[in-house]
């Protein structure tokens, strides 16, 4: 009998769980969607689900969700008709991640014309391409892209003339920055950058780095599709090569 207890506290604690995430909404009131969820909607083939890119055209282009349809926010400011889908259609709108204000606006906008079951997958496409789920890529899809590079001299006088302005972050994996990393660094591996990036300020230059700049590249690419707009991306094989200190 003990065990059957048992079972169905687990059962109790379960039920309240999902009802916890199912309540998860955005700052004005939407259904906020995991990654996870997003992708059982899509795969049950869930009826009048229509998922929206608030993106521009050339973004849906180069990379979008499996299924998607494309209403740049620009556009559906300017004609209110471009959301020409049944009033009782599940609307999910998206964009580039937690940081970009395009869903949620669409989604506004969407409200403001009589529809009432909206969603928002906050995450964006950054965070949907991280966890490997299905993408629509464009021919520019891998297209190589030249990173800002910043000397560590140059780094480290930021962080002593001012820190404020920056975020230094490691994008190795735990243990490596364990082992020895910039000072004042933080760390967020590049395996889940994208849905970690929240922490970051977007008014605050971002410098990315790993031991040989591979991963570090990485994430450089995944902020540009988050939209930051002054990165920088070093090398900390450069930074142990001139001596500068390595905090452990």
């Amino acid at each position: 009998m003990k065990i059957f207890r048992n079972l169905g506290l687990m059962l109790l604690v379960l039920s309240v769980s999902a009802v916890c995430l199912a309540s998860e909404t955005t700052k004005d009131g939407f259904t906020a969607l995991s990654s996870d969820e997003l992708k059982g909607l899509i795969e049950s083939k869930t009826a009048g689900l229509v998922l929206i890119d608030a993106r521009t055209q050339q973004e849906y282009q180069e990379a979008h969700i499996v299924g998607a349809i494309n209403i740049p926010l620009t556009v559906l400011e300017k004609d209110a008709s471009a959301l020409n889908v049944a009033k009782n259609a599940h609307l999910v709108f998206y964009c580039n991640g937690i940081k970009c204000g395009k869903s949620g606006k669409s989604a506004l906008i969407a409200r403001s014309l009589g529809y009432t079951d909206i969603s928002v997958y906050v995450d964006g496409i950054p965070v949907w391409e991280e966890k490997g789920y299905p993408l629509s890529t464009g021919p520019d899809f891998e297209k190589t892209v030249q990173t800002s590079k910043i000397k560590p001299s140059a780094v480290k006088a930021l962080l002593d003339s001012a820190p404020a302005t920056v975020t230094v972050v490691d994008v190795r994996d735990s243990k490596e920055f364990t082992e020895g990393h910039v000072p004042g660094a933080i760390n967020i591996p590049v395996e889940t950058f994208a849905s970690g990036s929240g922490v970051l300020d977007k008014d605050k230059q971002i410098i990315v780095y790993c031991n040989s700049g591979g991963r570090s590249y990485t994430a450089y690419r995944k902020l540009q599709k988050l939209a930051y707009p002054n990165i920088a991306q070093m090398i900390f094989a450069d930074w142990q090569s001139e001596g500068l200190p390595v905090a452990r």
